[in-house]
């Protein structure tokens, strides 16, 4: 990465605004469910601790759009940050108004505090200037480690570093090599598994992945605009028509370079979109107009399982059902436990995929889960992140 980080600049005693991504699932008792995103700070904070920085931590949950809401406050965070790292995490009130700027005044070497949930303020997703100096006030450097936000030109991700140095933590480090060196040197053969709800959303990710890869696999909702294309009936499942030229083009290029593309050959339907509607598994040429496509069948599981057996490398972005619920989360658990019995560099592309490899128990069993889903994508894409851009070159 050419971008400098908390190692190529001095700072013992300094005041550092960090960025996290703190975006943690929580249930209805608000409590935190999945605490990856927290623990993938932990190094970062650790190295800024040991160098007596005075660390202020800025970070987002949910969608609040602009307004306080209770269920996105950012308490849950501070409690178990502070569980974590054995210390008390000081949890301001605001972001920007009295209390921030009282605990900002008053924090210590090695101290922490944690501003209130920075989307609060529909100046942060503005990228308010005046938003972001507040923001910076009182502070010597701006640390961004918030990779699951790196593609968002927001105030506390690109706003503020036109106010203090800004550079990279180690998570964000991290996750760009991992990506970098899995699309510009993979260990061949190098396969791809592309899942999701549409095709529109992974055009650029499945045109920049087959320059690069040996196979890939489609599955997830997207599937379904590749049967339509091909004149199969799809019933009621997810479907682009308006995509389907596109689809035919994707197919047709990756003939071209020689990319052998898999799609499903059977899929799970549902009659209709519940967690607990009847079942059946029907080759994908014989979908009745009244089910919906909701996973992919036993022989699609065997078949990509099969076919992934002689990968080196795997990028998966996109679980390839409904894998949120039980019934139809046999093929995206399956192909987690896959993934996790081969001897090969296995990378998830965050969001959907992460979660659906932690929900099949083989999550520590993959090389890498990226922690931003959206970034991670754009990423591949070859798109430029602004949180990145933002940072100062080496």
């Amino acid at each position: 990465m050419n971008k400098k980080t908390v190692k190529d600049i001095d700072l013992k005693g300094k005041t550092v605004l960090l960025r996290c991504d703190f975006n943690v699932p929580l249930d209805e008792n608000l409590k935190i469910t999945d605490s990856t995103r927290i623990v993938a700070a932990l190094p970062t904070i650790k190295y800024l601790l040991e160098n007596n920085c005075k660390i202020v931590i800025t970070s987002h949950l949910g969608r609040p759009k602009g307004e306080y809401k209770p269920e996105c406050s950012l308490a849950p965070v501070a409690k178990a940050l502070s569980e974590l790292l054995g210390q008390e995490v000081k949890m301001a009130k605001d972001v920007v108004g009295d209390s921030a700027k009282e605990l900002k005044a008053n924090i210590k070497e090695g101290e922490i505090v944690l501003l209130e949930n920075v989307r609060f303020h529909k100046e942060e997703t503005d990228n308010d200037s005046e938003f972001a100096k507040e923001l910076a006030s009182g502070c010597d450097v701006f640390v961004n480690d918030a990779f699951g936000s790196a593609h968002r030109a927001h105030a506390s991700t690109t706003g503020v570093a036109s106010y203090l140095p800004a550079v990279a933590g180690f998570l964000i480090e991290k996750e760009i090599d991992f990506l970098k060196n899995t699309i510009d040197n993979p260990v061949r053969p190098f396969m791809a598994i592309v899942g999701g709800a549409k095709v529109s959303d992974k055009i650029g990710v499945i045109e920049a992945l087959l320059d690069k890869v040996d196979s890939i696999f489609i599955g997830g909702g997207m599937s379904y605009t590749f049967f339509k294309a091909q004149g199969y009936e799809v019933g009621k499942s997810l479907c682009e028509p308006d995509k389907c030229d596109l689809a035919l083009s994707l197919m047709e290029k990756a003939k071209t370079k020689g990319v052998k593309m898999f799609l499903p050959l059977d899929v799970r339907i549902g009659k209709e979109y519940s967690p607990d509607t009847e079942v059946k598994v029907v080759p994908f040429d014989q979908m009745p107009e009244d089910w919906e496509g909701m996973d992919i069948g036993e022989k699609t599981i065997e078949l990509y399982s099969k076919e992934l057996q002689g990968a080196k490398t795997v990028m998966w972005n996109g679980p390839v059902g409904v894998s949120e619920f039980e019934k139809f989360a046999i093929g995206t658990n399956a192909i987690a436990r896959v993934l996790a019995d081969l001897d090969a560099t296995t990378i998830i592309g965050g969001g959907d995929s992460g979660a659906a490899a932690l929900r099949s128990g083989v999550a520590d069993k993959m090389t890498h889960i990226s922690t931003g889903g959206g970034a991670s994508l754009e990423f591949l894409e070859g798109k430029k992140l602004p949180g990145i851009e933002a940072l100062q070159d080496k």
